[in-house]
């Protein structure tokens, strides 16, 4: 169903000191592809009949993820936090890896890239599921959107544009 998706997707930058250009880079490609292709349903809603479009706004409060979908007319239809605590890991790996990787492409030999791309890859679906698995009830995603969603995350996870909080 075509109105089950994204149309808007917003990032909180007033607890953001900076974000370097790469991280800019990439949270303009995942809305981006984001809003290009997702799936994006409300499981509970504030109007039950409502089957979308949506827009979201996400945050960090006080350490936990914050979820704001609206309608079309920007009115609340769901909002809710989801504790950080179990992607901090996941997010902490997967920044180590990309370092690595923008290192690596500079001098690493092909073979040597793509290993440790491969090892990014599997970090980031390790994210994105278990960032489907914490949406489970709340929000209806596919494993696209999850992913694309995952790495917003990781950009509202970085303080100054270089490293976790």
């Amino acid at each position: 169903m075509t109105s089950r998706k994204l149309i808007d997707v917003t990032l909180d930058q007033t607890t953001v000191v900076r974000w370097s250009a790469d991280v800019e880079h990439e949270r303009r490609i995942a809305i981006f592809d984001l809003l290009e292709d997702n799936s994006f349903h409300l499981i509970k809603s504030a109007d039950e009949n409502y089957e979308g479009p949506y827009k979201l706004h996400l945050a960090t409060i006080e350490g936990r993820l914050q979820f704001d979908v609206k309608n079309t007319e920007d009115q609340i239809l769901m909002s809710f936090r989801l504790a950080m605590t179990p992607f901090r890991r996941i997010i902490r790996e997967y920044f180590a890896i990309c370092d690595s990787y923008y290192e690596a492409i500079k001098t690493a030999s092909p073979s040597q890239i793509e290993a440790i791309d491969m090892g990014r890859r599997g970090l980031h679906n390790e994210g994105s599921t278990l960032l489907m698995e914490r949406l489970e009830g709340k929000v209806d995603v596919d494993m696209q959107t999850a992913r694309r969603l995952f790495t917003l995350v990781c950009v509202l996870h970085l303080k100054d544009g270089r490293g976790p909080r």
